[in-house]
């Protein structure tokens, strides 16, 4: 990441900790975090800046998942269960058309997270489509479902469903568009097959929480979605990295990390035909490392300090 993409990045986040209050120059990042200048953005025609939420899924039980599906995983799924009613709500990392949300023929409700409505808190927005989604329902009309404007102060998605962890299911493809349909057309399976041909192979670690093998091309991957506090993350990373201690497989490679939500997800690079089973048991392993090198409070040598430095500079903000 250049110095100017730090700079701009830190401008934006200094921003963001100020408050909606804060006065914004409409030269400046928008503090909403899309990375546009503020008078092409929430400054157009004069609208105020919308408060932005650094951490918008915090307090959810499977924040770490959530983040990954809507940023990283192709293909997935998770039943919601309501804090208040019975209805069926679906959560999918992507729906057709990247629709925000779907009611179905059959009364149930699908909510995608892969949609940027850019009204500056997640969480919020998608607790306003899943409440719309739910009144459409209600008036047994089914269809597409979407915000076009800021939806403003209301509950957030945590606040709407049950407290308690996702069960999700990674897809082969997005053949979960349609396995509620029974009549099936040539053009539909045929649109199915081209968005099939863009998901790269993904499977979820099932020992550690959040963690997914991924094949890009001839290249794998694994990326961990991380619930640990930046600054303290980058800290212990540091320490196993000096120790050569920060491997999950053999020949893999702590190449960097993602920002979003306002958590890390480090990424590491795998030989290729590693694949996701041979990477439970060191992944366990190295969650047991990964919490004694957090629970350390000792000075970083300079080894572990330029090691914390270097991962620090292979960090790149999912926004």
């Amino acid at each position: 990441m250049s110095k100017k993409s730090r700079a701009r990045t830190r401008s934006a986040h200094d921003q963001a900790e100020a408050g909606p209050a804060a006065e914004v120059g409409p030269r400046q990042p928008c503090p909403c975090g899309s990375g546009k200048r503020y008078k092409a953005c929430h400054g157009a025609g004069g609208s105020a800046p919308a408060p932005f939420v650094a951490r918008p899924f915090e307090g959810m039980p499977s924040e770490c998942d959530v983040i990954a599906l809507r940023e990283l995983v192709p293909a997935a799924t998770a039943p919601l269960r309501l804090k208040d009613g019975d209805r069926e709500v679906r959560l999918c990392s992507l729906l057709p058309m990247v629709a925000p949300a779907m009611v179905r023929d059959s009364g149930a409700v699908w909510l995608g997270l892969q949609v940027q409505h850019q009204y500056g808190d997640p969480a919020r927005d998608l607790g306003a489509v899943l409440e719309a989604a739910l009144a459409q329902a209600e008036e047994g009309r089914s269809g597409i479902v979407g915000l076009t404007t800021d939806p403003g102060p209301g509950p957030r998605l945590q606040d709407l469903i049950a407290d308690e962890p996702l069960e999700i299911t990674v897809h082969d493809g997005f053949g979960y568009w349609i396995d509620d349909v029974t009549e099936r057309d040539a053009s539909m399976e045929a649109a199915l097959e081209q968005a099939n041909g863009a998901a790269s192979p993904t499977a979820r670690l099932t020992g550690v929480e959040a963690a997914y093998w991924t094949q890009m091309g001839a290249k794998e991957h694994l990326r961990w979605v991380m619930p640990h506090d930046e600054d303290a993350l980058l800290t212990a990373l540091a320490r196993l990295h000096a120790a050569g201690q920060d491997s999950v497989a053999e020949d893999s490679r702590l190449v960097g990390m993602f920002r979003a939500h306002g958590l890390l997800a480090p990424v590491w690079d795998l030989p290729l035909g590693t694949g996701a089973e041979v990477l439970e048991g060191p992944a366990a392993e190295f969650q047991k490392a990964l919490e004694a090198a957090l629970a350390d409070d000792s000075d970083l040598t300079s080894e572990q300090r330029a090691a914390r430095s270097g991962l620090a500079n292979r960090q790149v903000t999912i926004r």
